[in-house]
């Protein structure tokens, strides 16, 4: 290890993850969904030991948790979240709070460094009440309108009320402060198999797709299945079926080299066996760092739906919920990544995307932001199983001091 990095302890890293892995745990896991009593106790956890980094904790009214440093100097961001996906991983989202709380601890104490390293857990990046809440509140982009709107997309508890619920309701939310910060970094599990697969240690994130979801309806007639006819059927549950089917078929030609698209949930209504469903409803997904070739698989899209209309056996009708605008990392801040890394992951680093979402895209509207990843065992998450060698966490833990050193040096 590095003089440069002089009281980084990385058995008190694992011992975090660890502590925040026991609440909510779930087999392997965690169940620790937002506003759930595990996630309010994990924010608690956090804020107790943000004094420990010379940070005055606040847990605001959307339930963010910032730790501010009086320090003199310049003031680098960093962190993730501490929420989960339903019976999910331990790592997606904590492992970039503890890689930050470590950074604030090591770098705040040092006075040899002119600076500080500032924490945050933002809320509900996994997208329970809405994607990307907290960190979008942060950046000012979620209306008070927005928060009356939400709800909880398992269980429809208004967001309001699991304000209420978590004694957040009142409290004022924390927006950035113009020029506080030089940038934001965070650290995330990969939740593939690039790193695995190629025997390296550090992804050094170049940029992070926008998500685009569409609600795709499909309205035909409800009737009896056992006495229509199938000649006369206009079943909304087949024609929904055939227009996925479709889908994989025609959108290959079309799609970028990174595209991908996800149908993540179909229902049918009313969803009886013995009833030809009259509407179904399918939740689809794309993303690509492109717009371009997003707008052409949009336009491709609503074609379908309108030929599948034209036909007059069901309509087809293509909501776009969510539009979500790619963002690329900053360069001086991918260097510094890289540089880290060549000393404390002996090089074995790699510029890549990420085909998933994070708080950092957010962050970087309104600031420089990069990102760094670690190996994830097997590619897998959003599930129990997920995991990460412990030295692997201890090397990107290491690399993101580090680089949180270098960026505050200038």
């Amino acid at each position: 290890m590095r003089d440069s990095n002089r009281g980084f302890d990385g058995k008190r890293v694992l011992a975090d993850l660890n502590a925040l892995r026991a609440i909510g745990a779930y087999k392997t896991g965690v169940h620790k969904p937002t506003f759930s009593e595990p996630h309010i106790r994990s924010l608690d956890w956090l804020a107790r030991r943000l004094p420990d980094a010379g940070l005055t904790a606040t847990i605001d009214g959307i339930g963010n948790v910032v730790g501010k440093s009086a320090k003199a100097g310049p003031k680098l961001l960093a962190g993730s979240h501490l929420e989960s996906q339903n019976h999910a991983g331990w790592l997606d989202g904590p492992l970039g709070v503890i890689y930050a709380l470590e950074a604030a601890r090591v770098i705040n104490s040092d006075p040899d460094v002119t600076g500080a390293v500032e924490v945050a857990a933002w809320c509900d990046e996994e997208g329970h009440f809405g994607h990307f809440l907290g960190s979008r509140s942060f950046a000012g982009a979620v209306t008070e309108a927005e928060i009356d709107a939400a709800s909880d997309r398992s269980s429809d508890r208004p967001l309001r009320q699991a304000l209420r619920d978590a004694g957040l309701a009142g409290r004022a939310r924390l927006q950035a402060e113009p020029r506080r910060h030089i940038g934001y970094l965070e650290a995330h599990i990969e939740q593939g198999e690039t790193l695995e697969s190629s025997g390296l240690k550090i992804g050094v994130v170049t940029s992070i797709v926008g998500i685009w979801q569409y609600r795709i309806t499909f309205t035909g007639v409800q009737n009896h299945a056992g006495t229509t006819r199938m000649a006369v059927r206009r079943d909304a549950g087949l024609a929904l079926a055939r227009f996925c089917v479709a889908i994989d078929d025609s959108f290959p030609a079309l799609c970028g080299p990174r595209t991908v698209w996800t149908t993540g949930r179909i229902t049918l209504d009313p969803g009886a066996p013995s009833i030809i469903p009259g509407r179904a409803e399918m939740l689809f997904q794309i993303r690509d760092d492109d717009p371009d070739v997003i707008e052409r698989l949009e336009a491709h899209l609503r074609n379908m739906a309108a030929d599948v209309t034209a036909q007059a056996r069901c309509s087809v009708d293509v909501e776009r919920i969510r539009t979500g605008v790619p963002a690329i990392m900053n360069a001086a801040f991918q260097d510094a990544i890289e540089a880290a890394g060549a000393v404390l992951a002996g090089g074995k680093s790699i510029r890549m995307p990420s085909g998933a979402g994070h708080d950092a895209q957010v962050l970087a509207t309104i600031m420089p932001a990069a990102m760094l990843f670690v190996p994830s065992i097997g590619g897998i998450s959003h599930h129990w199983s997920e995991n990460t060698d412990d030295a692997d966490i201890l090397t990107g833990a290491a690399v993101f001091v580090d680089t949180c050193r270098r960026l505050l040096a200038g």
